[in-house]
């Protein structure tokens, strides 16, 4: 007996000798197989077993052996739990299915389940099994074929089978009439154009006495509301026929969930003493769907939703999730103010909760209610700040969500405070957000300047090495544009900061260091500020006034600190440190120009670096050891021009749009190379904000243009997209529209004029030929010039009878005209000529007068007064205008800048100025404007100039037209 039950089943894991086809065939069952996958010590093991049972496996469905085919499907679904591949086992599902015994199709249903997928094309294959277990009298057989069809159905499939799963929804047995709901369901999600035929059919359902059937048919309504939402056609003016037919429902729900607050205890459906929680959820979800945008109904429901938030239960999990969908449903539906308060507040009792779900769960939701009644949420602000201190970090990180939307102008201080306070204890990869988010919260609602200083120090203090360069440059903008006093505090604060750091901060050294060399000087004077007494609420002082004193420092010692930042943080940073560290070198050199011994250490630290690999820093180095050698290297390292953040702004906008492809570089609203926007987008924005409104009084084109873009060269050197104007009645020329404008009438033709020896008019006249020999017969002038003088006996001019000379005073005559040895007297030219192009003028420097100057005053405001004086360089129209600058302010002023612009009948060159800081003193800046009117004797010079400067950290800014030349300019 022992040696035939040896030989009938032999072991697997020993080879047999005997090719008797029945016991190479046999394979394992479930249970042997599991205990030997567990009996495997190594993962090599584990997958020699599988291997091996599943070349069995194949074995046997190529042998067609019907009699393992239960078992086999069974192995292979615990395989592909443990994740080996078994898609060679689909179509044994699909042959199990076909079985008319249960057992073997509840198998193969459930590996259809597990091993094929909705895209599997064997799929296809069971749709005619599938009607055919549908129409099964067996209601578990059925029961199997509803849940495929719940799970793996496809579009064609449902079409296909959706009028089965219909007639089940009417079965006298609640088994099915759940589960084709769940099946309708998956149907409906596949083919949303058959959500219309079967709404109505649905509304009986409501009246089923099973809470299973219950709970599916009302997820079964949820999800065709989900399906018509997402659908065009339908939005909140035009609801869709199933929100219509089911916004009648909603006194059933009402009184549906109304019944299950107030019923007794019902072990059938009692979960920690909440009757049916389920049900209650589902039915909040879908009031909440019907609710949404619409009063009436919202109005139906917020007695029970009341209800619901007062009387449910919160000591266990079935009644905070009851409470947390009441809360959605409060907040998206039109309720009351009182019910939406009501729910902020269960948010707040859920913070309060020990288990870190729910209290995730309340801070999440808080963030996005946190918009529409922010006053309540603002009642758990302690609350949500206490959650930045919880070990949890995605605790931590919702409430610092929340808290970002909580700042406002009362809280900003308490609040920021606590930002910084998690900055220190959060992880290194989220510091980088933090300090932008910091940043935008200064920024927007700072109180005031020393605490935004303040703020931002200690912020780059915390975590100056993670945050980013718009961060860094942030803080230095706005250092910049502050007050002195301001200025002189944040650089002795920041000296302090970097000589406490390690050189790991590089944020806060890049910012120390820039200011350190922009304002170094107010290092060497002391510093006196007071922080304001503080009270609270009440009125009751909470801290009192204190007065704070930075001594002055030593040039030698602020040189030191820089030196020592720079060394510190050379092992954590690249040369960005340096680099900034060596153009602090070069203005700490003019800070210090009165230390020669500071300013010879200053010149040697820059030097030192010529040798560096970095290009960008021995380019520093050399050039900023030029620089320091050179005489005016003052008004080079002065003090940065203030940058104008609107300015910033509208040139970060166009690159952005540039960037993204919605603008061309000369569209309107694109920023000119002088920083102002073209006249269609300044009107827009602010009239008299740029100067480039000039462009609707000199920009338009003749009436007869058409009405687009043409391009029109500027003759001031820009060159701008200008918009046609609309064709108009009367023509008007450019000067006369500038007339209007200024209030000033068209300058009238200067006289002509002699000077003495031969001069010309100013009306063109063509070049004589130098090298004929025969009299050359000019035209005759509009008024009479005085006859040439022949001095050598030269062929002379004929002209008309001279007449006495007129307007002499302010003519200059030119080189060439006074030249004894010209053959004949010079024709006026359009460009100047220089006195160095005749060596015998040179000799004769009497015989040439200086030209006379026409001094314009221009404006006289804050401190600052500007005058054009004006010179004639020739008789074509070119002139010279110095613009001189003087101090009036009793104050150095800085960030000097003039812009101009003028009609479009002229031309203009302008050079930079002298200098843009203005000292005291009789001393003046100048800057060199030339100008050609090229309408010269028709129409007057006139033009318009934008100031802006700075004194004492206030900007200035004023606009003036001078309309006032001179005639003949």
């Amino acid at each position: 007996l022992q040696r035939l039950q040896h030989t009938t089943t032999p072991s697997p894991l020993r080879p047999n000798n005997n090719n008797h086809p029945k016991r190479t065939t046999m394979s394992l069952k479930l249970r042997d197989l599991i205990r030997q996958v567990r009996a495997c010590k190594t993962a090599a093991e584990e997958r020699s077993v599988i291997a091996r049972e599943s070349a069995m496996i194949r074995t046997c469905i190529r042998d067609e052996k019907d009699q393992y085919r239960h078992r086999n499907v069974a192995k292979l679904l615990f395989m592909h739990m443990l994740g080996y591949p078994t898609h060679f086992g689909q179509l044994e599902c699909l042959k199990l299915i076909a079985s008319p015994h249960f057992p073997e199709k509840r198998i193969g249903y459930l590996g259809l389940l597990l091993l094929l997928s909705e895209e599997a094309d064997v799929l296809m294959l069971a749709t005619n099994s599938l009607k055919n277990d549908l129409n099964n009298s067996n209601r578990f057989i059925a029961g199997l074929a509803l849940c495929t069809i719940g799970n793996l159905a496809t579009a064609d499939m449902s079409r296909d089978l959706v009028t089965e799963v219909e007639k089940h929804l009417k079965s006298s047995y609640p088994y099915l009439r759940k589960k084709a709901c769940l099946a309708m369901s998956r149907c409906l999600i596949k083919v949303p154009e058959m959500v219309e035929d079967f709404t109505e059919k649905f509304v009986t359902l409501l009246k089923d006495r099973s809470h299973g059937v219950l709970v599916t048919i009302v997820q079964l309504m949820t999800q065709v509301m989900l399906l018509e939402s997402s659908q065009e056609e339908y939005d909140e003016a035009n609801y869709g026929p199933a929100r219509i037919a089911f916004a009648k429902l909603v006194p059933t729900l009402v009184k549906m969930l109304r019944s299950l607050l107030t019923s007794g205890y019902n072990p059938e459906y009692d979960v920690g003493g909440i009757t049916d929680p389920f049900l209650q959820v589902q039915i909040l979800t879908l009031l909440r769907l019907l609710g949404k945008n619409d009063q009436e109904t919202s109005d139906e429901m917020n007695d029970v939703l009341a209800q619901v938030a007062t009387n449910t239960e919160t000591s266990k999990n079935a009644g905070n999730a009851i409470l947390y969908e009441c809360v959605q449903t409060i907040m998206t539906v039109e309720s009351e103010d009182s019910l939406r308060t009501l729910a902020v507040n269960i948010l707040g009792r859920f913070l309060l909760n020990r288990d870190n779900n729910i209290r995730y769960v309340a801070l999440n939701t808080l963030a996005h209610v946190v918009g529409q009644d922010s006053t309540a949420v603002q009642r758990h602000r302690s609350t949500i700040v206490d959650c930045l201190k919880d070990p949890d970090v995605s605790i931590r990180q919702r409430a610092l969500e929340l808290i970002y939307h909580l700042v406002n102008n009362e809280n900003v201080e308490t609040l920021t405070a606590e930002l910084l306070n998690y900055l220190v204890v959060c992880p290194q990869e989220h510091r980088g957000e933090i300090c932008t988010r910091v940043l935008k919260v200064v920024d927007r609602f700072s109180p005031e300047d020393r605490w935004r200083v303040d703020t931002l120090i200690t912020m780059l203090t915390i975590a100056g090495k993670e945050c980013n360069q718009k961060v860094q440059s942030a803080s230095i903008v706005y250092i910049s544009r502050s007050a002195e006093h301001i200025r002189a505090y944040s650089t002795h604060k920041l000296l302090k900061a970097i000589r406490d750091d390690d050189g790991t901060q590089t944020g806060l050294l890049v910012v120390g260091i820039w200011c350190i060399g922009e304002f170094g000087d107010m290092l060497l004077q002391p510093h006196t500020y007071t922080i304001p007494a503080k009270t609270d609420d009440e009125g009751n002082i909470t801290c009192e006034e204190i007065t704070i004193t930075c001594e002055a420092m030593d040039a030698e010692m602020v040189v030191d600190t820089v030196q020592k930042a720079v060394k510190d943080a050379r092992p954590f940073s690249t040369e960005s440190v340096t680099q900034r560290a060596l153009t602090c070198y070069a203005k700490l050199s003019e800070r210090f120009a009165n230390i020669p011994e500071v300013s010879s250490r200053l010149e040697q630290l820059v030097k030192k670096h010529k040798g560096s690999q970095s290009v960008e820093t021995q380019l520093r180095s050399c050039e900023y050891g030029a620089l320091m050698g050179l005489s005016g290297k003052a008004e080079t390292l002065a003090r940065m021009p203030v940058v104008e953040l609107e300015v910033l702004y509208r040139r970060q906008k166009l690159h952005a749009v540039e960037e993204n492809g919605a603008a061309s570089p000369q569209k309107e609203g694109a920023i000119s190379s002088n920083g102002f926007a073209p006249a269609a987008a300044a009107a827009a924005n602010n009239n008299a904000s740029s100067l480039l409104d000039l462009d609707d009084i000199f920009g338009s084109v003749p009436a007869a243009a058409t009405p687009s873009a043409v391009p029109v060269a500027q003759e001031n050197g820009n060159d701008q997209m200008r918009e046609a104007a609309e064709p108009k009645a009367s023509l008007q020329s450019d000067v006369d529209l500038l007339s209007d404008i200024f209030s000033a009438p068209p300058a009238s033709a200067a006289p002509p004029s002699n000077f003495g020896m031969g001069l010309t008019s100013t009306t063109a006249q063509p070049q004589p030929d130098l090298f004929s020999s025969q009299p050359v017969q000019m035209p005759q002038p509009s008024a009479a010039a005085a006859a040439p003088v022949d001095l050598f006996g030269q062929p002379t001019v004929t002209s008309a009878a001279p007449s006495p000379a007129l307007g002499m005073t302010n003519m200059a005559p030119s080189a060439a005209s006074l030249d004894p040895f010209a053959a004949f007297p010079a024709a006026p030219t359009p460009a100047p000529i220089s006195n160095s192009n005749n060596g015998f003028m040179n000799a004769m420097p009497a015989a040439v007068p200086e030209p006379s100057k026409d001094v314009v005053s221009v404006l006289d405001k804050d401190g600052l007064q500007l005058e054009f004086e004006c010179s004639k360089l020739n008789d074509g129209g070119q002139s010279e205008v110095v613009a001189k600058f003087t101090n009036k302010a009793g104050t150095p002023i800085h960030g000097m800048n003039l812009q101009c612009a003028v009609p479009k009948y002229i031309t203009m060159e302008m050079q930079p100025p002298s200098s843009t800081s203005i000292p005291l003193g009789p001393n003046k800046v100048t800057q060199k404007i030339k100008v050609t009117n090229n309408m010269l004797g028709k129409k007057n010079l006139m033009m318009k100039v934008k100031l802006s400067f700075t004194v004492n950290g206030q900007k200035f800014e004023h606009m003036s037209t001078c309309s006032s030349f001179p005639s003949g300019y």
